[in-house]
């Protein structure tokens, strides 16, 4: 596990939410613990987080917990069984709630009448039924004709690509399941249908306001977070390429391009980010993956994604510790002899705030390649000079030390980062001194390796890293 640089986020379920469920599932490489909140009750996730915690305890490790919330979801609603929808057939869609059936059915979204527009696309069922808007009454009806129809069963999801919604980004429900994820100190929340830059900084206003230090995971599953790309990336802590639902959105041919065009930007911008969605959905039933599902991982890590994400296949699929088995075992042969993965150098912009931090930072790892360093090790409170050394992809092995409890967890989802918690913070010379001996002792570096230390001088005033130290293991 600890050679392993790209991390995995399982989403836990009926198939992997007991304590050994989840601990064999960390024992086989699982760095992230995701909760989804469009399933599961309030008292049951308790019980999964004690679980997580308490197996980080048993095992010494850090295993972080994401929230999922489900944002603004648009389901149909009950449907009569066998409810099948002829191409050309007119369709309506409404909010006064009603069991569906072929001329009409309810739709979760109070507001569509007044968003939607003649000509727009309805999708349902992930793109599989697909929908022209004919009229609206601007009040509770919708009327549709079937482009392409076929079977249309209850609770089915509704993609409005074309369509400017007016819905918050969080939903009263949202708002409930944020408190339980704050009242928790979850290290990450998920935000759904992320459509600009302000629906972040809501969010983080949320949990600020709340003294809480979660940070914010942004999915990018809609035309409009596309388009506001880079202001996202920018305030954000962390991105997900959600292409389940981004794929119905958009064109599903531009999801490759944008998938890579994504994970550069945030390697630019030193934030995490995640690829999600059908990675290994064969083995949700089957013992193997599929061969197209086996590139897809791979190519994934060599994007250089800080981790791939698994959610049928852990939550409820019947293979969930052989799904991790297989996914490492991608993992582990792309990093080992693809090598462009590597090294990811980008000068720091001068005259930026944090110049003097990003360039010791940058300069570790040119260091590091060009002295063939085991190791390099940070000393950080906010977890940055963490954020910003994985980000350019070094070779060595991250360390980070901290004495800020809530980074441990949190950093499991950044690609390459080990971290240890550590607050004796005596002098720079004997700080380093120890950690050296530490990590010795515990066999990660050994005797005659070349390792790299970065700090902040002095040690005790935790300021801006402005220190790199280049020595070897004796």
């Amino acid at each position: 596990m600890m050679d392993r640089k790209t991390k995995i986020v399982a989403t836990l379920g009926p198939a992997s939410n007991s304590y050994e469920q989840i601990r064999r599932l960390v024992e086989a490489g699982v760095n992230v613990c995701r909760l989804n909140f469009s399933h599961g009750k309030h008292e049951n996730l308790v019980n999964v987080i004690e679980n997580i915690r308490k197996i980080n305890d048993d095992l010494g490790v850090h295993t972080a917990i994401l929230g999922d919330l489900q944002g603004p979801k648009i389901r149909v609603g009950e449907m009569e069984q066998d409810t099948v929808l002829e191409d050309g057939q007119e369709f309506i869609l409404t909010n006064t709630e009603c069991i569906g059936n072929s001329e009409r059915a309810y739709i979760s979204y109070q507001e569509i009448a007044k968003d939607v527009k003649p000509g727009e696309n309805i999708l349902m069922d992930d793109g599989k039924l697909q929908m022209e808007v004919v009229s609206t009454n601007y009040s509770d009806q919708v009327v549709l004709k079937v482009i392409h129809g076929g079977v249309l069963s209850s609770k089915k999801g509704v993609n409005l690509p074309n369509t400017k919604i007016s819905q918050p980004c969080l939903t009263e429900k949202d708002l409930v399941d944020l408190d339980f994820c704050l009242e928790h100190n979850l290290d990450w929340i998920g935000l759904s249908f992320v459509r600009s830059a302000r629906d972040i900084i809501e969010l983080k206003h949320i949990i600020s306001s709340k003294n809480k230090a979660s940070r914010v995971v942004a999915k990018i599953e809609k035309p409009e977070a596309v388009a506001e790309l880079s202001d996202i990336i920018k305030v954000t802590d962390a991105v997900m390429v959600a292409r389940g639902d981004l794929g119905v959105e958009i064109p599903m041919q531009d999801v490759p391009i944008l998938q890579k065009e994504i994970v550069h930007k945030c390697q630019i911008n030193a934030k995490p980010v995640i690829i999600a969605t059908q990675m290994m959905e064969s083995m949700i039933e089957n013992i193997a993956p599929t061969r197209a599902e086996v590139t897809d991982v791979a190519n994934a890590v060599m994007d250089g994604a800080d981790a791939v994400m698994l959610s049928g296949e852990t939550s409820v699929g019947a293979h969930p510790v052989e799904v991790i088995e297989a996914m490492c075992k991608i993992i582990n042969k792309v990093e080992k002899d693809y090598g462009q993965l590597y090294e990811q150098e980008r000068v720091p912009e001068k005259n930026q705030e944090r110049f003097i931090t990003d360039s010791i930072c940058f300069n570790a790892c040119r260091l590091s390649s060009r002295v063939d360093a085991k190791a390099i090790v940070t000393m950080t409170h906010s977890g940055y000079t963490g954020f910003k050394i994985s980000s350019q992809r070094p070779r060595a092995k991250i360390f980070v030390f901290s004495g800020n409890k809530r980074l441990l967890t949190t950093m499991s989802l950044v690609w390459g980062v080990k971290t240890f918690y550590y607050d004796k913070m005596v002098s720079t010379d004997h700080t380093i001194a120890d950690i050296k001996y530490l990590l010795k002792k515990q066999n990660f570096v050994k005797e005659g390796d070349l390792i790299i230390n970065t700090a902040s001088m002095p040690i005790e005033e935790k300021g801006n890293t402005n220190m790199l130290k280049l020595s070897y293991i004796e």
